[in-house]
């Protein structure tokens, strides 16, 4: 170690030019004096609750930007971290639009073809629903297989599905690999980017396959998956999602059920990306063979994105040819103790899907195709930048993808900038909050940038954050009962005024939060109401 002599500073001297931070320390004026050390003082509620004094100290910075105390300290909560921005878009479509004269050209060339395209896919939906109605008349036991005599017939509506794939430009198919038989790998899963996919494994692998409840009612289509012998789910119902994960248990254990398909991503994808798995395939413990779609394209990207079906299937017919490739990757074997490593197990598919792929696999779930899509109704000029890789925060917080588009209301009637940002006086007009040294605390706990905004995946990942700390429902139910004086599981305007006012001073009338009676099942409900 390097010798000093003592006369010598410790410290160097900070050069002119570094930023320079000022710490002040603001004191209360009706402050009392205490005995006590800060971190031991505790809120009129008791229980251990520390006491918050808002007015302790601020740190100014250089650039005009304040850093304020943690106001959620007396929860036990650290500094939010909110992880930055993807910069990837899973559900963009690179060709949204028809673009360059050759695409102009082309597209007014096989206008005629297009036409004749039309009626052979109109023909041979109509003929395989036919079909198929033939296939499924008179089948009442829908629990057990279909009996070999409806299959065959069966083959009808397959053949059909081909020559709709044709009409959608899809002479051949190059494929890589063969299927696994079916009792070695009962269960296959697919990346999914458009609604190709489904119409080409109906044909080769006649699968069952796991789809939505809204599919049921869908003319046509609807008809032709219940003889797949579909398996309803309804992604946002604990039990349905329970139910259909025993469905597939039941029917991958036995051999006499075609296989089962399943597309874990549980929505469409630009295909540029895998994004995070579902666990449905991989609960049920059995080898599962992967399956990868690649569309090779220059001028004309096939993927489903959020552009409308009509506009995509126009743009196919007016094709010459659109290229697909299918491969059939190695089985993947389950590990030992299923029970406890489905999510290792959809892991290592997902890593070997996004091998073979040469993509990378992110958070994203359908819950950002949710907050996207609500971005882009809403006329926000980058959509994309309101996806926050919900598969993260459903992981971290148990926040529900329904409960972040509500979050994500909440954030837009703050009228976000083009950049989507929110500022303070924003924030506070829409959760009627007074302009007070709390509330700029606590959008400072939001704005972990600290450059006087905020994005609505740094709202989303701190309320998220707040509301799973340890003490925030006991903090809730305690500042309930404060106000419920009278023991009445309700509490009055008066009475929660009066409890305002004690902690934000000078309180205007029309400041005051609720403005009805405030009812409570515990003290959650008091602060949806009030905050």
């Amino acid at each position: 170690m390097a010798e000093h002599d003592l006369t010598e500073a410790l410290l160097s001297p900070r050069s002119s030019d570094e930023p320079q931070t000022v710490l002040t320390i603001l004191e209360e004026e009706d402050s009392e004096p205490s005995d006590y050390p800060p971190s031991s003082r505790l809120s009129p509620l008791g229980n251990g609750i520390p006491r918050q004094n808002h007015n302790q100290f601020r740190i100014n910075h250089e650039n005009g930007h304040v850093s304020y105390p943690n106001p959620y300290d007396f929860l036990g909560s650290g500094q939010l971290s909110v992880p930055a921005p993807c910069t990837v878009d899973p559900f963009r479509n690179g060709t949204p639009f028809i673009s360059g004269l050759y695409e102009v050209i082309k597209t007014v060339l096989c206008l005629p073809i297009a036409l004749v395209r039309l009626v052979l896919f109109g023909l041979c939906l109509a003929i395989g629903y036919i079909a198929t109605r033939i296939a499924l008349e008179g089948w009442k036991d829908k629990q057990n297989p279909m009996p070999k005599w409806r299959c065959r017939i069966m083959w009808v509506t397959r053949i059909c599905a081909r020559c709709i794939l044709f009409s959608f430009g899809y002479q051949w198919i190059r494929r890589k690999g063969k299927p696994a038989p079916r009792e070695v790998a009962p269960i296959a899963v697919s990346n999914h980017v458009s609604y190709i996919e489904p119409i080409f494994y109906f044909y080769e692998l006649f699968p069952t396959i796991v789809a939505s409840e809204a599919h049921d009612s869908m003319p046509f289509v609807g008809t032709i998956i219940r003889a797949m012998q579909v398996i309803y789910v309804n992604r946002f119902s604990p039990a349905s999602r329970k139910n259909a994960v025993n469905e597939i248990k039941r029917r991958a254990s036995c051999d006499t059920f075609p296989r089962l398909l399943l597309f874990p991503e549980g929505t469409t994808t630009n295909g540029k990306v895998l994004i995070s798995f579902q666990l449905g395939a991989f609960i049920p413990g059995h080898p599962v063979q992967p399956i990868i779609v690649r569309y090779p394209h220059v001028h004309f990207d096939q993927s489903w994105g959020i552009i409308s079906l009509a506009t995509l299937m126009l743009r196919m017919f007016t094709q010459f040819h659109n290229f697909m490739e299918v491969e059939y990757l190695p089985i993947v074997m389950p590990p030992d103790h299923q029970k406890q490593n489905a999510i290792h197990f959809a892991e290592r598919t997902g890593q070997a899907m996004a091998s073979a792929l040469n993509v990378v696999q992110t958070s994203h779930s359908y819950g950002d195709l949710l907050l996207l899509m609500k971005a882009a109704d809403s006329q926000q000029e980058k959509p994309w930048s309101y996806m926050v890789e919900m598969a993260r925060i459903e992981s971290l917080y148990h926040i529900s993808s329904l409960e972040a588009v509500d979050f994500l209301d909440k954030f837009l009637s703050m009228n976000p900038d083009t950049s989507g940002r929110v500022k303070l006086h924003d924030f506070l007009r829409v959760l009627q909050l007074k302009a007070c040294t709390l509330s700029e605390e606590i959008f400072g706990f939001l704005d972990v940038e600290k450059n006087g905004s905020i994005t609505f995946k740094q709202f989303l990942f701190g309320s998220a954050h707040v509301l799973n700390q340890p003490l925030f429902r006991q903090a809730c139910e305690l500042a309930f009962a404060e106000c419920d004086v009278e023991g009445e599981n309700f509490c009055m305007e008066k009475e929660l005024e009066d409890k305002f006012r004690l902690a934000i001073p000078n309180l205007k009338e029309d400041e005051i939060g609720a403005k009805r009676l405030i009812k409570s099942k515990g003290g959650d409900r008091m602060l949806e109401e009030i905050v």
